[in-house]
């Protein structure tokens, strides 16, 4: 009797010691997907605890602040799997309400029922409760009424379902779509949204306009991520891609913006294995228009300034600023600081974001792979809106380029108190 008792108490030692392990990999399971979600980028306000909220969000209605996600009684401690299934994947509040679809329910109806279970285990078990109360919107009454969104998701939030990959397709490329299409929620970003807001294209089947860019936000476009070649992902390899998913940084270009933030908080956490399964997706994108045509290198520009003629609007004060980082040839230097020559962002018809980094700044994150903080300098300070105007235009046609002109007024809509100008007169040219 007695070795029986033993045996019976070791056993269920041992399943205790089992069923830990499995919550333990579960939550660490939970902990990669969190991260492929990027649910701390949203979920954090600056300077504020991981998953807390708070952080603003400004729409056209108003500013929305996010919510505290923490497993504290102010967060979602005390919501079931149930409940949480329900916000997550059909934005519907523990109250019955509607979210507002600044949280991309319609992205994450695709997320797996398994998955949804690990994100869950997560949340309630890997992640330090927060005592923080949610903040109120910002938005003005009527506006800020729940009740409108109920009739919006209904709309156009698709039904919450199991993923279920494409017949025939390349398992790589039906990862890809997994986390591009759900988790990744990249299309919250990069696919240009209706008047009412939703999102033109959930996936490819949608339409042309799955990820073909976004209208600026913040003062950012999400560029085009499908298979142009002028702003798209055209003449990106996917060797390129992953490296730039990986780092931020690649021959092509560099991150800015919010982009950033999925870089440092996101994708440097990913594995080889699905980094290439996104890049491999996308690569499979068509092009959006089709009189698109692959950057062709004109090297008239930089004979021109190597030969010391700098008589093209512009072309001084990119001597001047600009050309000991990017090179008078538009090559810049290879993942430090990125190439202009075929730089898909300098070609999109809409040149908010280059406007904005030229008077704003900016940083490439350091990451595990490239562990070294890139930083642009402001230059709103010191050059005016004209000249800011003249740059920009030189940068957008040359070497090959194909951008459109901007005006200076293009550049004064987009001022801020912090990017004014604190030397000289608006239309001097101080720097050349």
């Amino acid at each position: 009797m007695k070795r029986l008792l033993i045996a019976a108490l070791l056993l269920g030692a041992g399943a205790t010691a089992q069923a830990a392990e499995t919550d333990a990999a579960l939550v660490k399971r939970g902990e990669y997907l969190a991260r492929a979600g990027d649910c701390v980028a949203c979920h954090t306000a600056k300077g504020g605890k991981p998953f807390a909220g708070g952080l603003a969000m400004p729409t056209p209605i108003g500013t929305v602040y996010s919510t505290n996600i923490t497993p504290d009684a102010s967060g979602i401690g005390h919501y079931s799997f149930e409940a949480f299934d329900q916000a997550v994947r059909k934005g519907i509040r523990e109250d019955g309400s509607t979210l507002y679809p600044a949280m991309p329910y319609p992205s994450y109806a695709r997320v797996t029922d398994e998955d949804m279970q690990a994100l869950y285990a997560y949340f309630m078990k890997g992640v330090e409760p927060v005592a923080k109360p949610n903040r109120a919107t910002d938005i003005p009454w009527p506006l800020s009424m729940r009740w409108p969104l109920a009739i919006w998701r209904g709309l156009f939030a698709p039904e919450a379902k199991a993923w279920v990959a494409p017949a025939n397709t390349d398992p790589v490329v039906s990862r890809g779509a997994y986390l591009v299409e759900g988790l990744g929620h990249c299309g919250a970003c990069h696919t240009p949204r209706a008047l009412t807001m939703q999102e033109k294209a959930l996936d490819p089947q949608d339409g042309e306009q799955f990820l073909a860019g976004s209208a600026p936000l913040e003062g950012w476009i999400a560029k085009n991520l499908r298979g142009d070649h002028k702003d798209g992902l055209g003449n990106w390899s996917e060797e390129q891609l992953v490296q730039f998913l990986k780092t931020g940084r690649s021959e092509r270009s560099a991150v800015f913006g919010g982009m950033g933030d999925v870089v440092e908080h996101s994708l440097q956490y990913l594995t080889d294995a699905d980094l290439t399964a996104i890049a491999r997706y996308l690569k499979t994108l068509p092009p959006s228009r089709a009189d698109d045509a692959p950057h062709v290198y004109d090297k008239q520009v930089a004979d021109a300034l190597w030969k010391g003629d700098d008589s093209q609007p512009g072309a001084s004060i990119y001597i001047d600023n600009c050309a000991a980082c990017h090179r008078t040839d538009g090559h810049g230097y290879t993942r430090f600081f990125p190439a202009l020559a075929g730089n898909p962002v300098l070609q999109t018809q809409d040149p908010t974001s280059l406007i904005h980094v030229v008077l704003a700044g900016g940083s490439v994150p350091a990451t595990h792979a490239a562990p070294s903080t890139i930083s642009m300098p402001a230059f709103g300070w010191r050059l005016s809106d004209q000249e800011v105007a003249e740059v920009v235009s030189f940068i957008r046609s040359s070497w090959g380029n194909h951008g459109a002109a901007v005006t200076a007024a293009d550049v004064a809509r987009l001022r801020t108190p912090e990017t004014a100008r604190t030397a000289g007169s608006d239309t001097g040219n101080a720097n050349r």
